[in-house]
């Protein structure tokens, strides 16, 4: 997976998220590479902030996100997980996705285009609810 503009959105991230999503890539480099590798991207280049700021509308662990496909302008909400976690049938993604990658540290109207193996994706988060998520 790749991206398909050089200029990214700016992302922001916890030291908390950071350490447990660096673990989760490394320990997937091998079974999934190229997800590992483009979620490795993503934390390398986030703003990196202390866990008790209080990110209003920035995708986080457990964050309910409401995006928009680019490309079919189909709406999905979604809960952003680790991959234990993940069910789809529950809007539960894992952040070990291509598409969840993608969403985390993003902010509401932010938007981020990606290849994946089977095309173009451009998504644009629409809304963000942030629970007291701890897994």
């Amino acid at each position: 997976m790749s991206y398909l503009r050089a200029e990214l959105p700016p992302i922001t991230i916890t030291a908390r998220d950071l350490d447990r999503l660096s673990a989760t890539a490394n320990y997937n480099m091998t079974r999934f590479p190229d997800v590992a590798e483009f979620l490795m991207r993503e934390i390398t280049r986030a703003n990196i902030v202390p866990e008790q700021r209080v990110l209003h509308g920035v995708v986080r662990m457990g964050s309910k996100v409401l995006y928009r496909d680019e490309a079919t302008g189909n709406q999905r909400a979604v809960v952003l997980v680790y991959p234990h976690e993940a069910d789809i049938g529950l809007g539960r993604i894992s952040v070990l996705t291509a598409v969840g990658a993608a969403l985390i540290g993003l902010s509401v109207r932010q938007s981020i285009e990606f290849e994946i193996p089977s095309g173009h994706c451009r998504l644009t988060v629409l809304q963000v609810e942030n629970s007291g998520y701890q897994a």
